[in-house]
C-alpha cells in the first residue's frame, strides 16, 4: 500500500496542485479516489477536512469528505476518475481560508494565555465554524472570568494587527520540546519528524492549515471562558 504524500504540510496556503490517481473504489455507495500526493486537508486535530473538486481527463470529481487512513488519503465524494490518470487538485477557496483563520485563531488563544502567564496546559481544540474553542487543564481558581475574557481578547487582536508570516519546522518531538510550551504524547519514534507552527515567535505543534500572515485572520472575539469537567473551555470566534 503506498502512503498519500501530504503536501499541504509544507504548502499549506496552495489550493491547485497536480496529483495522479493510485486507486479507485466504492466505500457506502459513495466513490472514493487515493492519490500519490494531494494539497487537500483530511479532518484531523480539530480541524474539519477541505471540499472541492479533482480534474481529470474522465470528468469531474466532486470531493465532498476527506479523511487520514492507514496512510493514505482517501477522497470521498462522487464522479469517475481512472486509475493512472493524471489530474488537477483544486481546494475550495472560501471554505479553507474560514477554516485556517478559526484554527490559527485557537493558536493566538494558546499564546495569549502563555503571555498572561496562566500555568494551564492545552488540551484538545475544536477548530469548526461552529463555536470553536480551547481546552486546558488548570483552575480558574481566583481568577476574574471577565478580566480574562478581556485580556486574552484584547492580546489575540494585538497579534492580528501586529501581523506577521507564519514560519513552519519539521522536528523531532526531542527538538519540540526544547521550543513548544508543551507537547502531545504522541506515539511516533524519536527518528520521526513533526511540524510545528510559529506565529510570531511562538511554537506550537500542528498537522493543520494556517494563515499564511496573523493579519488574515482580521478580528476575534472570546465568547466565553467556563469549566467543562475537570478542564477549562475557552470559546472564542472570528470575523465572518
Amino acid at each position: 500500500m503506498s502512503k498519500t504524500k501530504l503536501l499541504y504540510l509544507e504548502e499549506f496556503s496552495r489550493l491547485e496542485s497536480p496529483a495522479t490517481i493510485v486507486e479507485v473504489m466504492r466505500e457506502n455507495d459513495r466513490d472514493v479516489a487515493i492519490l500519490d500526493q494531494t494539497i487537500f486537508y483530511p479532518q484531523g486535530g480539530g480541524q474539519p477536512f477541505d471540499m472541492g473538486v479533482i480534474d481529470s481527463p474522465a470528468g469531474e470529481f466532486i470531493v465532498e469528505e476527506v479523511r487520514f487512513i492507514d496512510a493514505q488519503v482517501k477522497h470521498i465524494g462522487k464522479g469517475t476518475l481512472r486509475v493512472g490518470d493524471s489530474v488537477v487538485c483544486h481546494v475550495d477557496k472560501a471554505r479553507r481560508m474560514l477554516n485556517a483563520r478559526i484554527h490559527s485563531a485557537g493558536h493566538l488563544v494558546d499564546k495569549a494565555i502563555a503571555d498572561l502567564n496562566l500555568p494551564w496546559k492545552p488540551g484538545k481544540g475544536y477548530h469548526f465554524p461552529n463555536g470553536p474553542y480551547d481546552e486546558y487543564e488548570g483552575s480558574l481558581e481566583g481568577i476574574d472570568k471577565e478580566k480574562l475574557k478581556s485580556d486574552i481578547e484584547r492580546l489575540c487582536n494585538e497579534y492580528i494587527t501586529k501581523g506577521g508570516r507564519t514560519e513552519i519546522m519539521f522536528m523531532t518531538k526531542e527538538e519540540m520540546q526544547k521550543v513548544c510550551r508543551y507537547t502531545p504524547d504522541f506515539p511516533e519514534e524519536k527518528e520521526t519528524r513533526a511540524r510545528i507552527v510559529i506565529h510570531d515567535g511562538f511554537s506550537m505543534p500542528c498537522g493543520g492549515t494556517p494563515v499564511a500572515d496573523l493579519s488574515e485572520i482580521r478580528s476575534m472575539t472570546i465568547r466565553k471562558i467556563k469549566p467543562e469537567g475537570s478542564n477549562i473551555r475557552v470559546g472564542y470566534d472570528v470575523e465572518r
